[in-house]
């Protein structure tokens, strides 16, 4: 199974597997295109313009495109949770709703049956970022905790590809919440390393590394002036990172 990013818009992230969030379609199918591959379908992880618009464009009328909601231009396909389909000959795919940035917002889980020896990988959208979260446009703490905690069940050697190359930011702010996480300061080294770091974390590190996962530690507490309630803590976290100017 190879997973290709396509960088689209400012900070937006397309994939090549099957066509995921392909608001640059012309981008998407150059990409295809010079990999010598066919998009067979189009996963759509919530309805928002900058991962759905492509879908309105598409030059592939037998592709099936999925999604969460019918809010979500030419969707062919509903999912829900625990819903799984193939992509081609080997790619299943398993639906994680993850309600809160908008309540149609679906993860997908993928795996390839004909190399299972090959960690699998989970396309988050505008839920989980590398070392952050999306915002709460139509949910609650409550609920961005939740689906984070969900995202945290899966295989730590899952690699995640996320919506937005927002990595350096919040590994920033996330230096100021936890500063002696050592993990984070490797997070930012990765940053300056890398201009594109989707695909280069993991469940795992995310539990190591992103703030939002990490209600639970002390330092964390400390910084936003909580305890107890964890969803507490990522609605102040999430505040605190809304007027972060670093």
């Amino acid at each position: 199974m190879k997973i290709v990013p396509v960088p689209v818009r400012e900070d937006n992230y397309a994939y090549l597997l099957a066509a995921v969030d392909p608001y640059d379609v012309p981008k998407v199918q150059a990409a295809a295109n010079q990999l010598g591959v066919s998009i067979v379908a189009a996963i759509t992880t919530h309805h928002h313009f900058d991962h759905s618009g492509g879908n309105e464009a598409s030059k592939y009328p037998g592709a099936p495109i999925y999604g969460g909601s019918h809010r979500i231009p030419k969707l062919t396909n509903l999912v829900k949770d625990k819903d799984e389909f193939v992509v081609g000959e080997h790619i299943r795919v398993r639906c994680l709703a993850t309600p809160c940035h908008t309540q149609d917002s679906i993860s997908y889980h993928v795996i390839d049956t004909a190399n299972t020896s090959q960690p699998g990988g989970v396309f988050t959208g505008d839920t989980l970022f590398i070392g952050g979260c999306g915002n709460f446009f139509e949910g609650t703490g409550e609920e961005m905790h939740a689906a984070l905690s969900y995202l945290g069940t899966l295989p730590d050697e899952t690699v995640t590809y996320v919506g937005h190359e927002y990595t350096a930011k919040n590994a920033a702010f996330a230096m100021t919440v936890e500063p002696t996480n050592a993990d984070i300061s490797r997070l930012h080294r990765m940053t300056q390393e890398h201009a594109i770091t989707t695909g280069k974390s993991t469940i795992g590190d995310e539990k190591l590394w992103n703030v939002f996962m990490r209600p639970h530690s002390e330092e964390i507490k400390k910084a936003t002036g909580l305890t107890g309630d964890e969803s507490a803590i990522v609605t102040k976290l999430r505040q605190m990172k809304n007027s972060f100017k670093g």
